[in-house]
C-alpha cells in the first residue's frame, strides 16, 4: 500500500522532530553525498524511528512517520482480560495420579529403620 500525506500523518508530524542526516553503507557517491535519510523523534514519548530506503527525503519522512503511528497504536492497545478457567476433571485425576506416583517413589528411597515394615 503506497503511503500518503493525510490528516493524521500532518497532524503527526507537529508532534515530531524530524532529522535529515546521511546514511551510511553500499551505494557510492550518491548515497554518501545526500541527506535522503530520516530520523523522526515524537517528542511526547520519545519514541525515535528512522527510514533509510528511499533515495527521496520525503518518502523516508513519510516511512518514518508510519513507523512512529505504528508503535504509538501498539503503545495503546491494551491486551484481553483472560477469563480464567477451571481444570477438568480428568486432568485433575491425572494430577493427583502423578503426584500419588512421585509419593511412592520417593517412599521407597527412604530408609527402613529399625521395628518398620517395608512398604
Amino acid at each position: 500500500m503506497a503511503l500518503r500525506w493525510t490528516r493524521e500523518m500532518r497532524r503527526l508530524l507537529e508532534e515530531c522532530d524530524v532529522t535529515p542526516f546521511r546514511s551510511s553503507g553500499p551505494g557510492g557517491q550518491k548515497k554518501n553525498k545526500t541527506e535522503s535519510s530520516v530520523r523522526v523523534r515524537h517528542r511526547p514519548t520519545g519514541l525515535v524511528r528512522i527510514a533509510t530506503e528511499s533515495r527521496s527525503q520525503s518518502a523516508n519522512k513519510l516511512r518514518a512517520l508510519d513507523r512512529i503511528r505504528q508503535a504509538l497504536e501498539e503503545r495503546a492497545r491494551r491486551p484481553k482480560k483472560r477469563i480464567r478457567t477451571r481444570p477438568t476433571t480428568a486432568s485433575r485425576q491425572r494430577r493427583t495420579a502423578e503426584k500419588k506416583a512421585r509419593s511412592r517413589t520417593k517412599e521407597m528411597r527412604r530408609p527402613i529403620r529399625p521395628g518398620e515394615e517395608p512398604a
